[in-house]
């Protein structure tokens, strides 16, 4: 294991925040994986996932069972984890301009279709190493002038000279689920099995351009925009749900660690016995299925179904109850699906999401991810 170190500017002349990676294999070296952290600073499941991995990965490297090249980033926003109001972290977003750090990455499809042009051929392996040095420089040029952009353009470099890409979430309370590009169903199925993924979540543009869809659109574009062409998805990402917030346990971290080593196993950049892949516990689903549930009105939340269970349409998922009249307001469920997310809050103010349930049909439009 090689450990590097990355100062993003602070904005201060005398400070600066500084962002760890480890990486383990050979450089350079395929395929090139990149697992990344608590990109929401206050969701730590992500965090102790990777401590649990990172052990994984030191024995195997010392047995020799490491054929690719992998890189951890175990804290990957030191930025919001020095944020604290009041005793209490705020990791999702930033304090300076309350821009969401899992939103407004770099969009390079554009630029990328441009620079391209006349520069694809006939050969793949070719296009791909093309590809590459083009969103490389596209990157460099690319202008970071706060402390979240600096950090943004960073995690991006680290990521898209790979093949895979997991960036490690979690969400308030859920059961586990993934995000990922319609054309990487195939590619994360695997990994969907062995977490024991409750939702399975796919779209081709989700909207507010996070993390995961920075590193991968552009590929996808790049080939819709160019069907005479072979380009291959040569990085794909996924985001990864760990549960809620307040599932962070030896037993939970070692078990999700297990998995994505399994994984890796799966996609041939660690070598060893092949571990059993488990029976899908979902198939996937359309985000734009995916619809949530708005509080009508504030008062005291009590659910009356559990994250991880499928509901229908109608069905009664939690009542509002007015503190001063007693009165209860039944929250149905808006379709047909799993009920997989919802609020750690038990007062809510009228317009609040209260969870999510994935539908099998889309229903919505625009920008799907929550704020």
């Amino acid at each position: 294991m090689i450990t590097e170190q990355i100062d993003i500017p602070s904005g201060s002349n005398s400070a600066a925040y500084r962002l760890t990676l480890h990486r383990f294999g050979h450089r350079g070296a395929r395929p090139a994986i990149y697992i990344q952290a608590s990109l929401h600073a206050d969701e730590i499941p992500g965090m102790i996932c990777v401590a649990a991995l990172r052990r994984a990965l030191v024995a195997r490297e010392a047995a020799g069972d490491i054929r690719g090249e992998i890189i951890l980033v175990p804290v990957a926003n030191p930025i919001g984890l020095a944020q604290n109001v009041l005793g209490n972290p705020i990791g999702r977003f930033d304090l300076t301009d309350g821009g969401n750090f899992n939103r407004d990455f770099p969009a390079l499809g554009d630029a990328l279709r441009e620079a391209a042009g006349e520069r694809l051929g006939r050969d793949a392996a070719a296009n791909v190493a093309m590809v590459r040095d083009s969103l490389a420089r596209l990157l460099d040029e690319h202008r970071a002038t706060t402390p979240s952009e600096h950090l943004k353009k960073a995690l991006v470099g680290l990521a898209l000279p790979c093949d895979l890409v997991l960036d490690l979430h979690c969400d308030a309370e859920a059961s586990m689920h993934l995000y990922t590009h319609s054309a990487s169903v195939a590619t994360f199925s695997t990994l969907a099995a062995r977490l024991g993924c409750m939702a399975f979540l796919i779209a081709e543009n989700s909207g507010g351009d996070p993390f995961d869809e920075a590193i991968s659109r552009p590929w996808a574009e790049l080939a819709a925009a160019r069907p005479d062409m072979p380009i291959p998805f040569a990085c794909q990402s996924t985001t990864v749900e760990l549960r809620g917030q307040n599932d962070v346990s030896d037993d939970l971290a070692q078990r999700d660690a297990t998995a994505i080593l399994g994984f890796l196993q799966d996609v041939g950049a660690v070598s060893g016995p092949a571990q059993p892949l488990p029976a899908p516990l979902c198939e996937p689903t359309p985000l734009a299925g995916s619809l949530p549930i708005i509080a009508p009105m504030g008062g005291i939340l009590t659910y009356r179904r559990e994250v991880g269970q499928q509901v229908a349409g109608g069905e009664v998922l939690a009542e509002i109850t007015d503190p001063i009249t007693g009165e209860a307001t039944d929250i149905v469920s808006p379709c047909n699906g799993m009920f997989f997310a919802r609020t750690a809050l038990r007062f809510v103010a009228p317009g609040r999401r209260l969870g999510k349930v994935a539908g099998l049909n889309p229903l919505r439009s625009g920008t799907l991810l929550s704020p």
